[in-house]
């Protein structure tokens, strides 16, 4: 992959809804890689193919916004303090130092220090969430509503998270904070549904939403935002090459495209 000019792919569409990507970047810059392991520069934890499996939203007139570089450089779906967003629960923090399954991402006596850490959240995570945060105020002021979903896929076993195979369809509303509780009823319908299609889900489960969902979510300013946590088994390898599968793709991406479209008509019928 090229060195990335920018932070971000960002592209602006009509109507008020905004997917945000914060874990599909893989681009780690060469001054971090240097300090790295080479399982750190296999980028295993990659939210891989996301634009890809979400080719239908310039379609559909959505705005998006993309990470180009890996969440081991910086998770963007963190708070800036490293606040753990699951207290009590094992979690990978804001510069992580380790895999999903805890393999070491730096080589000795070189993981990022605070200076470092401070210098990652000004040059990265700060213009995601600008832009990020521009574009719902800007579609709130346009048209009433901002709708903001937040797009993430995991390997559908991870021990260190979770017990056994995790649903395919996780939603997260923070525990029904960031988005009225009609929509997120509305979209769970969706998700069950999509059991006809063999695919299992969960509302709120082990993912209630990152940082992003809990941040951004306001819907008492008509700002509504969900999660979802997608398994990669559903339309991709989870092994090396993590190489996307198109048959597999098309058959979840309905689904995906039926979500969106709720959230759109929701947000056409409650525009203030």
């Amino acid at each position: 992959m090229n060195t990335p000019i920018e932070k971000f792919i960002f592209r602006r569409g009509h109507l008020p809804l905004l997917v945000s990507m914060p874990h599909a970047g893989e681009y780690i810059p060469p001054e971090i890689a240097a300090n790295m392991t080479p399982v750190a520069l296999q980028i295993a934890d990659t939210d891989w193919h996301m634009p890809l499996l979400y080719d239908f939203l310039h379609e559909i007139g959505a705005s998006v916004l993309v990470a180009t570089h890996s969440r081991y450089v910086i998770d963007l779906n963190r708070p800036r303090d490293n606040v753990n967003l699951y207290p009590g629960q094992d979690t990978t923090g804001l510069c992580p130092i380790d895999t999903f399954h805890k393999e070491a991402l730096y080589q000795d006596g070189k993981q990022p220090d605070d200076t470092e850490i401070q210098r990652r959240i000004t040059s990265h995570w700060e213009p995601y969430h600008n832009q990020l945060q521009n574009e719902l105020q800007r579609m709130r002021a346009e048209h009433g509503v901002a709708m903001l979903w937040d797009a993430h896929s995991i390997a559908s076993v991870v021990p260190r998270f979770f017990e056994g195979r995790l649903p395919d369809l996780n939603l997260g509303t923070a525990s029904g904070a960031s988005c009225a509780p009609e929509l997120a009823q509305q979209l769970q319908l969706i998700a069950a549904l999509a059991t006809d299609d063999g695919y299992s889900h969960a509302l709120n489960g082990r993912f209630k939403g990152g940082h992003i969902t809990r941040h951004y979510g306001k819907p008492e300013q008509n700002i509504h935002a969900v999660q979802l946590e997608q398994t990669q088994l559903t339309y991709m390898e989870e092994q090396l090459p993590f190489a996307f599968d198109e048959e597999r793709a098309a058959r979840v991406r309905p689904t995906l495209r039926r979500f969106l479209q709720t959230m759109l008509t929701w947000a056409d019928a409650h525009a203030l």
